[in-house]
């Protein structure tokens, strides 16, 4: 049986330069108790500067886009927040490396999740500007009353020309971005002050959150044990952006471009929990949209140890992995499987299944690891 994995870790300010691999292939940082030395992944290539024709899949067919900037330094990024995140959540690497080896094959990524604070300049678009800059587009709003949250996805300019089709991970199809929003101001005054006093004492942090989510670090000080608590006590997602600040919160495995009997997300599941990974029950193991195209589950969180500004150390929640099958929309059920495109399939996310997801950090999913 599986059991939760614990990991202390202290961030140092040294950078490790050089170019990142492709997933298959993952440069992780051989360091088992503490991140020294991370890699931002920023290439050696004499051509800084790209505009890189792609497209932007939509379900209204592909239409051009582009990546404006240095295409490298775009996903270096991207890999050195994988790094980061690989690093403290050994349950998402293991499970990437189990379906990698057994598809023989790359994996793509559906959509990459942040976590922030919606209250001085710290929401989504302290973390959605760095995306935008490089050919996002901005799409729905989801809202969420009952945990006070909202959120908005970004769609990718996907399919680039440099790994639109080969790569695997961050190197392939540039993944939809989910970044969701503390209401601040909706929760209690003694949670406003806390959030308040560490985004305010941040200055300028907020301008940052790109870089701090590929490094590992807060913009902000550590906070108190005891403010911790207060935070967990009203808000489970509060707590955990406390202490995780723009870390990536999950990335999530396309399972419909898998190629082997993996590609069916119940088969997925269940080849999951049978290697000894527990997945979040909350609402159900799988969690389908009321149209039937949608169909996600995912992992519960990994734990990790954190050591709060008051010398108490602690287990909080890290990040966790999730899957998603998006299905074929009605009009084009008909096409031969080979001449199916992303854009052929249901995008966007659900609400209620997307509430659920949220749960894979919260206490009571991740205190079922090991039980």
């Amino acid at each position: 049986m599986f059991s939760t994995t614990t990991k202390s870790y202290t961030l140092s300010p040294l950078i490790s330069l050089r170019k990142c691999s492709s997933f298959s292939k993952p440069k992780l940082l051989n360091v088992p108790s503490s991140i020294g030395h991370l890699s931002l992944g920023l290439s050696t290539s004499s051509t800084n500067h790209l505009s890189v024709s792609c497209t932007y899949s939509s379900e209204n067919g592909p239409r051009i886009s582009s990546i404006q900037g240095g295409e490298d330094f775009f996903r270096g990024v991207l890999e050195s927040m994988q790094s980061v995140y690989l690093n403290r959540n050994p349950t998402a690497k293991a499970i990437l490396d189990l379906v990698h080896s057994f598809e023989n094959n790359s994996i793509c990524y559906d959509h990459l999740a942040f976590r922030t604070f919606g209250v001085n300049g710290y929401g989504i678009d302290s973390m959605a500007g760095f995306f935008l800059d490089y050919g996002y587009t901005q799409r729905e709003e989801l809202r969420f009353p009952g945990k006070k949250l909202r959120a908005l996805w970004f769609s990718p300019p996907a399919d680039s020309v440099s790994g639109g089709g080969s790569g695997s991970g961050m190197s392939g199809p540039l993944p939809r971005i989910f970044i969701s929003e503390l209401l601040v101001d909706q929760m209690s005054p003694p949670t406003q002050e806390i959030i308040r006093k560490y985004t305010e004492s941040s200055g300028n942090g907020k301008k940052y959150a790109a870089l701090a989510s590929s490094l590992g670090h807060l913009t902000w000080e550590k906070p108190l044990y005891s403010e911790f608590q207060q935070l967990a006590r009203e808000s489970e997602y509060a707590a955990w952006t406390l202490v995780n600040g723009h870390a990536l919160n999950h990335v999530t495995i396309s399972t419909h471009r898998l190629k082997t009997h993996l590609r069916d997300i119940k088969k997925l599941n269940q080849f999951i929990e049978e290697s000894g990974f527990r997945l979040n029950s909350e609402g159900g193991v799988l969690k389908v949209s009321p149209d039937g195209l949608l169909q996600q589950s995912s992992t519960v969180a990994d734990s990790i140890s954190f050591q709060f500004a008051d010398g108490i150390t602690e287990s909080v929640p890290c990040s966790y992995i999730e899957f998603a099958e998006r299905l074929v929309l009605p009009q084009y059920e008909n096409l031969p499987h080979t001449e199916v495109k992303e854009f052929h399939r249901r995008d966007g996310f659900e609400v209620a299944s997307a509430d659920k997801i949220f749960e894979s950090t919260s206490k009571e999913q991740v205190s079922r690891v090991g039980s």
